[in-house]
């Protein structure tokens, strides 16, 4: 994806503007703070024979989780967060249910304050991985279904540190530029094992490796620039609405090819207990495949928080 810079400033800045009206969000206070918050999403669906509008009986749940572990000390500031999702979904007389969402990401940013600004001198490490296989499915010639594992935990992994700016006014409204990021793409042998044939070695790398990994290979480096923005903030009275942007281009290959990564959460309160959620997630990663990824969950939530 080749998107100009002005594009890049515009996408940043946007979930800025957006944030005018954030989430309250107490002054800070030195030493450690801790916050723990757990979804479980359900969608159904039930159909019966006589029904004749269309349609397939279906289950699915989304499981979520996040742990944030913040400290500071004076104008010293360290802010960590795990973040955890699965899902699935069954489809009736389907052989075994299908993944709708696997992730897991840590995230850690130590920062030292300018002066009495709102900047901070920083650094940061993100990793990236899923929980469970990923399998791509089909049929075999009886029409039975069939599944080839294309993915399973640290496979891919992608891990990243990197030097920069924080521009913090709150925990809901941030924006972190790092111009100085290295990132570490690991992933199993196992799916990058190529025939020693050249021909074989040169298809399987033209078509793009393993999320980027050569044939033979486990491991890729890249060296770029790295930006994230975060705004959380209320639309109306139990209704909030949290952003959260990625931006990464790699200085060693094509500088206009940029991974993106963009996430929308919408949090509808009902009680303490109960909300209905809205997650929208849209991912650019060339190495991956050549197109936009696109990811929806609506349904009724189940909220604990610590």
């Amino acid at each position: 994806m080749k998107p100009t810079f002005l594009t890049l400033v515009l996408l940043l800045s946007g979930a800025t503007v957006f944030a005018q009206k954030e989430t309250k969000d107490d002054t800070p206070k030195d030493g450690w703070t801790h916050a723990t918050n757990i979804t479980l999403l359900f969608n159904q669906s039930a159909f019966n024979s006589a029904w004749v509008g269309g349609g397939t009986t279906n289950v699915a749940g989304n499981l979520s989780a996040s742990y944030d572990f913040d400290y500071r000390k004076e104008n010293i500031i360290w802010d960590n967060k795990i973040l955890g999702d699965y899902g699935l979904t069954k489809l009736k007389d389907q052989e075994c249910p299908r993944k709708t969402n696997d992730r897991f990401e840590f995230n850690s940013i130590l920062g030292k304050q300018i002066k009495a600004s709102l900047w901070y001198y920083s650094f940061f490490l993100n990793f990236i991985t899923q929980f469970a296989p990923g399998y791509e499915f089909g049929e075999d010639t009886n029409g039975n279904t069939t599944r080839t594992e294309t993915t399973h935990i640290f496979s891919p992994g992608y891990i990243q540190m990197g030097s920069g700016l924080l521009w913090k006014k709150s925990n809901n409204l941030k924006v972190h530029i790092a111009p100085a990021t290295a990132r570490l793409i690991v992933v199993d042998s196992k799916f990058t094992e190529t025939d020693t044939d050249q021909a074989a070695i040169d298809s399987f790398n033209d078509d793009g490796g393993y999320f980027g990994v050569k044939a033979n290979e486990t491991t890729r480096v890249e060296f770029g620039s790295s930006s994230s923005a975060t705004a959380k903030f209320n639309l109306m009275d139990n209704v909030s609405w949290e952003n959260i942007l990625k931006i990464y281009a790699n200085y060693i290959e094509d500088l206009t090819n940029i991974d993106i990564d963009y996430t929308a959460n919408i949090e509808m309160t009902i009680n303490k207990y109960l909300s209905a959620n809205l997650t929208f997630q849209a991912i650019y990663d060339d190495n991956a495949v050549g197109a936009f990824q696109i990811r929806e969950v609506f349904g009724l939530g189940v909220n604990y928080g610590l």
